[in-house]
């Protein structure tokens, strides 16, 4: 089966990668689905059932507006950001739906829409839809999940063998001791590895306009995340941090010949200010995830600014290598765990951002591969048991200052790997089993349900 970073590295939309982005495609999905065969004139009325997490923060994390989107014809990748809102608005006072090949139907929000508190077998964030004609008879229905990271899938796709497709790349490996003994084989960097895996399905001018294509969202997100000020969507009025800490750092930009923990300074606000546009409902890149999109451009940010030799220019080469590394560590945590906060806590999340931005900072740093894997292994170990609780149902609270943490962890993990040897007692694949195996006994009010934890002991303000 192909697995590629672009897999890891998703452009798309706030707040939430498994509650925004993952809605959105499962309903684009349906109703195209519906097309194909040929339901689409038959349709009088359509309910949608939103199960479980998604029932419990959907509405914080603006799932009920991109499963309605989705069925509009929009996409996370060519959605406009700023009508969104709008939209959404005309459907619930018209009560009508404009779904794609111009038609129209009936559609009260209030009735159509339905939160169940009801976990599925399979995982908890589920959405069915049931498709009805004019005599209210029902013909036909549909479950899909959203597991994480944008990634879907349907009820006909949970246990069937994976297909083998005909791509077969160089570097075949399961697990991060295969990644490791290969690279060191072959004489390779992480990097460089996958980068030869990645020309499989590309050419290698493909796969570098991507990552600059990926870079610039996350570029933009900071500049954005900087220039915005007010409070956040939602009853927690929260107000937006970024814009006032740039503006302290700027006047002082020398600072930090003074006080050198300033650099501290600066991978907060970074993290900070794509966290605080994802918030908003603004583009960005899932790395893994949306809950989890400042992590991987704060360590960039600070690669560029602190670390970068030539501080007029960022190196587009230096970027490539750190993201085919990030996204090489991502793919191993979706390939043997799982990165959605709703199946395994916020370790699955913030945990997997920090180890990917920990191991591909140690080999832009000059580590060696046991250094990165030591890197990624340390970014996770203390992220183990992280649960995933957001006060109110939003990705605010902890979680945009958990990016900030987190952002910090992954380059004090990458500095202690690289001032290291390479050689520990927990390997990465070890500390990958146990964040999955600790994620299934983790208790369903501390996933992405805002049953427990600090989303139940501290007041919403």
């Amino acid at each position: 089966m192909k697995s590629s970073i672009f897999d890891i590295f998703k452009i798309g939309i706030g707040p939430s990668s498994s509650h925004t982005v993952g809605p959105m495609i499962i309903s684009n999905n349906f109703i195209n689905l519906l097309k194909e065969k040929d339901l689409l004139k038959k349709i009088n009325r359509i309910e949608i059932i939103l199960y479980g997490s998604l029932a419990a923060t959907g509405l914080g994390h603006a799932s009920d507006k991109a499963v309605l989107l989705g069925l509009s014809g929009k996409s996370p990748q060519n959605i406009d950001t700023n009508s969104m809102d709008i939209e959404v608005e005309n459907i619930k006072k018209n009560k009508r739906i404009n779904l794609i090949d111009d038609i129209q139907i009936d559609f009260d929000y209030d009735k159509d829409l339905v939160l169940k508190m009801e976990f599925l077998p399979y995982h908890s964030n589920a959405i069915k839809f049931f498709v009805y004609d004019d005599e209210n008879n029902e013909i036909f229905n549909k479950t899909f999940y959203s597991i994480g990271g944008g990634f879907v899938l349907s009820e006909d796709e949970i246990n069937v063998d994976v297909i083998e497709d005909d791509f077969k790349v160089p570097y075949e490996f399961k697990n991060a001791k295969e990644l490791i003994d290969l690279c060191k084989k072959h004489s390779l960097k992480v990097s460089e590895l996958i980068m030869e895996n990645e020309k499989t399905y590309r050419s290698e001018k493909e796969i570098k306009d991507k990552l600059k294509e990926i870079w610039l969202v996350m570029e933009n997100c900071v500049t954005e995340g900087c220039k915005h000020e007010g409070l956040m969507p939602g009853r927690l009025k929260v107000p937006r941090r970024a814009k006032k800490l740039y503006d302290k750092l700027s006047n002082k930009a020398n600072f930090s010949m003074v006080d050198p923990l300033e650099v501290m300074d600066w991978i907060d606000l970074y993290a900070l200010a794509v966290n605080e546009e994802n918030a908003c409902g603004g583009r960005v890149v899932t790395a893994p995830t949306n809950g989890a999109a400042g992590i991987i451009p704060a360590v960039l940010h600070y690669m560029n600014r602190f670390l970068n030799k030539n501080l007029s220019a960022y190196n587009m080469d230096d970027i490539n290598s750190f993201l085919l590394t990030a996204g090489a560590i991502g793919m191993l945590y979706q390939k043997n765990a799982s990165i959605s906060g709703a199946d395994v806590g916020c370790q699955g999340e913030v945990g997997v951002a920090c180890s990917m931005a920990a191991g591909a900072l140690a080999e832009l740093m000059g580590g060696c591969v046991d250094q990165v894997e030591n890197a990624a292994e340390i970014g996770m170990e203390h992220n183990l048991g992280l649960t995933c609780d957001p006060i109110g149902g939003y990705v605010q609270i902890p979680c945009i200052e958990r990016n900030a943490m987190a952002s910090m962890k992954a380059v004090n993990a990458a500095r202690m790997a690289i001032n290291g040897d390479g050689k520990h007692h927990v390997s990465l694949d070890s500390v990958i089993k146990t964040m999955f195996e600790t994620g299934k006994d983790m208790m369903n009010k501390y996933k992405e349900t805002s049953l427990g934890g600090l989303a139940v002991n501290a007041v919403e303000c």
